[in-house]
Order: C-alpha cells, then sequence, then structure tokens
C-alpha cells in the first residue's frame, strides 16, 4: 500500500517513461499479464495505455494487472495507468519510506555584533 508522498513522488518519475503494456480490443490476454509481470520485475514502475477500440476500463485494467502481478497501482489517468512494484533483488527506484518525517531545523538567532555605549 502506497502513501499519498509516494505516489507523488512516483507520479513524478513516471512522466518521463513511455508507455509499454498496451491493452488493445482483445483486453487482458495471459500475454498481455506476462509482458507486464515481466516489465515490472525489470523496470519496477510501468506505464500502459488502454487503446481506443478497447472495450475495457482503465480501472478495471489497472486492478486486474494489478491483482494478476501483486502491484500497487500509482493512479490511472484518461486512457492510462501507472503500476509499481518494488524489486527486492535489484532496487532501481528509492521510494520515500512511510515513517520517514521531515526534520524541521531551526537557525539560531543572534543577536549581531554587540554595541558599544558611550557614558
Amino acid at each position: 500500500m502506497l502513501t499519498s508522498k509516494q505516489r507523488s513522488y512516483l507520479k513524478k518519475l513516471a512522466i518521463d517513461i513511455p508507455d509499454i503494456i498496451f491493452i488493445g480490443k482483445d483486453g487482458i490476454t495471459p500475454q498481455v499479464i506476462i509482458q507486464t509481470r515481466d516489465a515490472i520485475v525489470a523496470r519496477e514502475l510501468v506505464k500502459g495505455k488502454v487503446q481506443n477500440n478497447s472495450l475495457e476500463e482503465v480501472d478495471n485494467v489497472a486492478k486486474e494487472l494489478a491483482m494478476a502481478t501483486k502491484s500497487d497501482i500509482v493512479c490511472t489517468i484518461g486512457n492510462k495507468f501507472i503500476l509499481y512494484k518494488k524489486n527486492l533483488l535489484k532496487t532501481k527506484i528509492e521510494v520515500p519510506s512511510k515513517n520517514q518525517k521531515k526534520i524541521k531545523r531551526f537557525k539560531k538567532k543572534t543577536m549581531g555584533t554587540p554595541k558599544k555605549f558611550n557614558d
């Protein structure tokens, strides 16, 4: 399960990658599942597209592929979807951890240079 910050980070990374998985009029076939599984193992972050001639909906396709590959759905926008699964052997993408909190650092307030008083 991904947090909203992790999803946001992965979305930012997915902007530059091309679509790899294409769902056509045949829908989700065993070949598509195998292709998706192989792509996720190799890349960790996979972007796909449901073609205009497909009768499938993007949300359903993303859910089915995520269940078949045991991956997480990052997002679905329009007719595109993004899937992510961490590769435990060769991690390529460092996703911010759930427990990571930002530490606020405060600057010490300085009084400046001392002023000399004339009596």
